[in-house]
């Protein structure tokens, strides 16, 4: 068939140990979420129509009443990541305008995107206070003047400080943005709606939290720990949300009804108490016995392919989230490790990632480790097919 009739996009068995792996599209759709764009695709949607007035209304409408419910806020925008989030805050709070920030707090996020070129490029004047490991509420408080617009917190979801450290909480700084009139806007990152300390995991901040505590304005993705489309979510005071709204720049940045639908089903699964079947979530908090399960099933079947030419064996690893989320926090899982014999591990690597499905697992000391925590039923035949296939080849080389 001409290359040409073929379509670039290939789906891959993600065994890297990653679980929100950007390079690969970040989290899946949930079963519900793929229903809801499907329909949202084959039909005429209500998507800036409001049906009561019969006048026209905004997009935001199909998420709102499920965002409110979710984070106890007054209004809510969805633009199509955080990045645009932010740079869309900026842009229409602080344009020309001093923003103060913690120095520490000033990220760099996926692709190099940072955050103070974020800021400058929103036309917001970036005002640091403190140092790179401690900031105090009086270095906020003495940076303030007559141009400051906002004052910003910025979770650092995708690292950590540790050691001889200090910093402000959203509390002190909310209480000093209302004693000097200055709106308080959070950036969250990752964005966690439920506290997933209780699948023994390290507590994340919680969307809810940041509107209980006071801040204005608060941005979070709509993928990553959340687990829908890549999107970005604005919430806050609606008087706030009002006028963001209404920057020409929204037109540059909105969703359109594949992103809405997908993600209005996610935050209803939310709503309905099925978050633990939004895949993300699934594959974060899936028990270890069953993925040592998974493990040692196809870690016996790889044995039996590869015979003479590798050692395959089983052992407990560990897997990240991914994409800037719990960055220093690994997870329990179970590795599959194939050591070649008379080849190098490399081009063992090499044969899975071109494979007629590719599989991409990392390699480490001379093996190549497939992490199972991503791996279900649907793919563990799957991958002793194309085991064969990998095997047949290396046969034919030697």
């Amino acid at each position: 068939m001409d290359n040409k009739a073929k379509s670039p996009i290939k789906k891959l068995i993600n065994v890297t140990g990653t679980i929100i792996h950007t390079n690969f599209g970040r989290s899946l759709l949930s079963k519900e979420a793929i229903k809801n764009v499907e329909f949202a695709c084959s039909n005429y949607i209500n998507l800036e129509y409001n049906i009561e007035s019969g006048q026209r209304g905004h997009r935001d409408q199909l998420t709102e009443d499920l965002v409110k419910e979710l984070t106890g806020c007054e209004s809510s925008i969805i633009v199509n990541n955080n990045a645009s989030a932010v740079l869309l805050c900026l842009n229409t709070l602080a344009q020309g305008k001093e923003v103060i920030v913690s120095r520490g707090e000033l990220v760099e996020i996926g692709g190099s995107f940072r955050i103070p070129d974020v800021m400058r490029s929103s036309g917001a004047i970036l005002k640091e206070v403190g140092t790179t490991n401690r900031t105090y509420l009086k270095d906020y408080l003495n940076a303030i003047n007559e141009n400051t617009a906002l004052l910003m917190k910025v979770h650092t979801s995708n690292y950590k400080l540790e050691g001889y450290t200090a910093n402000v909480g959203i509390d002190e700084i909310v209480a000093l943005g209302k004693e000097k009139n200055i709106p308080v806007m959070e950036d969250l990152g990752s964005g966690a709606l439920i506290d997933l300390s209780k699948y023994g995991l390290p507590k994340e901040p919680i969307v809810k939290d940041s509107i209980k505590s006071g801040v204005d304005i608060v941005t979070f993705s709509g993928d990553k720990l959340l687990g829908g489309p890549q999107s970005g979510i604005i919430i806050g005071k609606e008087k706030f949300i009002k006028i963001i709204r209404n920057n020409p720049l929204m037109r540059c940045v909105r969703v359109c009804k594949m992103t809405i639908s997908a993600l209005e089903a996610t935050l209803r699964m939310y709503i309905n108490g099925k978050e633990e079947q939004i895949p993300s979530i699934a594959m974060i908090t899936r028990p270890i016995d069953e993925i040592q399960k998974v493990a040692k099933e196809i870690a016996t079947n790889l044995g039996l392919i590869f015979d003479d030419i590798a050692e395959v064996w089983d052992q407990e690893g560990t897997s990240q989230v991914g994409s800037g989320a719990l960055p220093v926090e690994s997870i329990k899982s179970w590795h599959i490790v194939i050591k070649p014999i008379n080849m190098s591990v490399e081009k063992l690597a090499d044969l899975y990632r071109n494979a007629e499905i590719p599989v991409i697992g990392r390699i480490n000391e001379g093996c190549l480790l497939m992490d199972m925590r991503t791996v279900y039923d649907d793919e563990m035949q799957d991958l002793l097919e194309i085991s064969k296939e990998v095997k047949d080849k290396i046969c034919c080389q030697v």
